[in-house]
C-alpha cells in the first residue's frame, strides 16, 4: 500500500497475468507505474480504496528523477508528491495518460492530473490534441528536452569533479553549450545526445556524464524559469503553500 503525502493511499492491483509486460514495481513505499504494453486499457490497472486525488504522467523514469531531484531544491513536499504520483507513459504518448486518467475516473471523481511531455524536433511548442481533456493540463518544455535544463556549465563542471579554469572543460562546454542568455540556441540544442555518455563533452573528457548526476550538481539558483513554473502548477494543483520566494538563475 502507497501512502501519499496528502493522506490518501492507492494500491494498484493487476488483473492481467505479468505476461502481459505491465509492470508495477514499488519505490521508496510509493507505486510507480510504467505503462510498456500497448494492448493493455485503463480497466486493467485498478484503484482499491482511495482514489487518488492528483497525477504526474511523464514519459519515461528519467524524467521522474530528475524532475525529483529538482523538486527536493524546492520543497521537499513538491519531491515527495512527485514521487509518489508518477505514471510512466513509456515515451510521448498524450493519447495513453488521457485513457489513463480516464480510466480512474477522471475529474467527474475530483481527480487532477498534469501531463509533462517534451517538445522534441517541432519547432514551437502547440497544443496536444487531447489537451481539451477536463481535469488533465499538459505542459510541454519550450526547450527541446527536459534534459535542456541541465545545460549549466557550472553545474556540468561540478559532476565532471573539475573546475571552469581547466582549459579543457572551458573548450568544451565553451563549444557545445550556447551562452545561457542565448534562450533561443538553448531551445534547440539536442541536449539528451550532447550529456549522453557517447556524447561530444563525455568523449572529450573520457568521463561519462549522467543526467541524474548532472541534476543532483544543480543548486536552486540554477533552476531555469520554465521549471518553476511547472513546479508552481504542480503546487496549485496539488494544494501546496507557495515557497516564500524562488531564486532563479537568468
Amino acid at each position: 500500500m502507497a501512502t501519499f503525502p496528502d493522506g490518501c493511499s492507492l494500491r494498484w492491483v493487476v488483473s492481467r497475468p505479468p505476461a502481459d509486460r505491465r509492470r508495477i514495481s514499488e519505490e521508496g513505499g510509493f507505486a510507480l507505474m510504467l505503462l510498456s504494453d500497448p494492448l493493455g486499457t485503463p480497466a486493467d490497472v485498478k484503484a482499491v480504496g482511495t482514489r487518488p486525488r492528483f497525477v504526474l504522467y511523464v514519459e519515461g523514469p528519467r524524467d521522474r528523477e530528475i524532475l525529483q531531484i529538482w523538486a527536493r531544491r524546492v520543497s521537499s513536499k513538491l519531491a515527495r508528491a512527485v514521487q509518489s504520483s508518477s505514471v510512466i507513459l513509456g515515451g510521448r504518448q498524450p493519447a495513453r495518460a488521457v485513457e489513463h486518467f480516464r480510466g480512474l475516473g477522471g475529474s467527474s471523481a475530483g481527480l487532477r492530473g498534469v501531463c509533462v511531455l517534451d517538445r522534441d524536433g517541432h519547432v514551437e511548442r502547440s497544443p496536444e490534441p487531447e489537451a481539451g481533456e477536463p481535469g488533465l493540463e499538459f505542459f510541454t518544455w519550450p526547450r527541446r528536452h527536459i534534459e535542456s535544463y541541465l545545460l549549466v556549465r557550472r553545474a556540468i563542471s561540478r559532476c565532471l569533479g573539475v573546475t571552469r579554469e581547466d582549459w579543457l572543460v572551458t573548450r568544451l562546454l565553451d563549444e557545445h553549450i550556447p551562452e545561457p542568455q542565448d534562450e533561443k540556441a538553448l531551445r534547440e540544442v539536442d541536449a539528451k545526445r550532447l550529456l549522453s555518455p557517447n556524447g561530444p563533452i563525455s568523449q572529450g573528457m573520457g568521463l561519462a556524464l549522467r543526467s541524474s548526476r548532472t541534476a543532483k550538481t544543480m543548486r536552486e539558483g540554477e533552476l531555469h524559469v520554465d521549471v518553476l513554473q511547472l513546479f508552481a502548477l504542480l503546487r496549485r494543483d496539488l494544494g501546496l503553500a507557495d515557497p516564500e520566494c524562488y531564486f532563479v538563475a537568468r
